[in-house]
């Protein structure tokens, strides 16, 4: 059995700030959303580019930890003990 989940990033910028959601979809997804965000230092030209990866990286960080918290809980539950998973 094949199941699919994809990963769409959203952004928001105004030229000196970028805010990144990371949003997991699917039949069978979580259902888990995550932000990220850059900011382009005052010294530096402003490139989108590079503002976009830095807060799609922290958004995807943020949300691969939200995925592996929710299924620690889930585990938690059915083992009805606490758990302690290596990340």
């Amino acid at each position: 059995m094949r199941h699919e989940w994809d990963v769409r990033l959203f952004f928001d910028e105004d030229g000196r700030h970028t805010e990144c959601e990371a949003r997991l979809v699917g039949e069978r997804a979580p259902g888990v959303t995550a932000r990220g965000a850059s900011t382009c230092s005052d010294t530096d030209r402003p490139e989108a580019r590079i503002g976009e990866e830095l807060a799609a990286a922290r958004a995807l960080s943020a949300l691969a930890r939200k995925v592996f918290s929710q299924a620690s809980g889930d585990i938690e539950d059915e083992v009805r003990r606490p758990i302690h998973l290596m990340y």
